[in-house]
């Protein structure tokens, strides 16, 4: 049965690859942004009859942050996680208004967004929650300490979570990408493209694409035996 779904960082290039895979499944979705309208209305005019509602909100605010729960003003079924911001640089160097920010986006908003959706999920003991963490939050990466932390902070909400809520019917699953054509990773230079590219077995980056494919199995009836699960896409990186 179809199903309605809420995307979190739908503008973005892995969010959108989601967005567009679930549509085509069936699906009904909204979709959540923060600052590319444009990525959000190219989306929206690529899948029209799928999109029942948007809302722009910054997660790094408490306002941003009640403005998004207050639009999920009706039950949903599903819940993917895929906002997020990077910060690449000495952890020492890093200001205290940038730890809360990613603090916020990468934790607080998951728990805060969760804790909404999941009473209807656990009155219909069915419903699924997938959160699109990194390999950095399973293997730590220097000059991205603080994005690390709050990665290997999702990983752990989900394996615990998983345990709270499972034997009520909600699954929840956690896809962590490796190296994956995205603006994010735009901004490596040409050397640093191949110097990680050589340290990946499949001797390349991976698609936004292949990410919604995971994401699009944990939330089938395929995983109904998936559960606390961190699922790498990384080529074996």
């Amino acid at each position: 049965m179809d199903k309605v779904i809420f995307i979190t960082g739908a503008s973005g290039a892995i969010g959108s690859a989601c967005a567009r895979q679930l549509a085509g499944e069936g699906h009904q979705l909204l979709l959540h942004y923060n600052r590319n309208e444009q990525a959000m209305e190219e989306l929206c005019r690529d899948i029209p009859e799928s999109v029942l509602g948007t809302i722009r909100a910054d997660l790094t605010t408490e306002q941003g942050l009640s403005e998004l729960l207050g639009f999920l003003s009706f039950p949903i079924d599903q819940l993917v996680y895929a906002g997020g911001m990077a910060h690449y640089g000495m952890f020492q160097d890093m200001t205290n208004d940038e730890m809360d920010d990613l603090l916020a986006v990468h934790v607080k908003a998951p728990w805060r967004i969760s804790r909404h959706v999941l009473p209807s999920m656990l009155t219909r003991r069915n419903g699924a929650i997938v959160i699109i963490s990194s390999i950095w939050g399973e293997r730590g990466a220097s000059f991205e300490v603080a994005y690390s932390s709050v990665k290997a902070a999702q990983i752990g909400f989900v394996k615990g979570l998983a345990k709270e809520v499972g034997t009520s019917g909600v699954r929840v699953n956690a896809v962590t990408p490796g190296a994956i054509d995205t603006a994010m990773n735009s901004q490596l230079s040409p050397e640093d493209k191949l110097h990680i590219t050589e340290d990946i077995p499949m001797d390349r980056f991976g698609k936004a694409s292949e990410v919604a494919d995971a994401v699009s199995y944990l939330l089938s009836d395929k995983a109904s035996y998936v559960n606390g699960h961190a699922l790498e896409v990384n080529g074996g990186w």
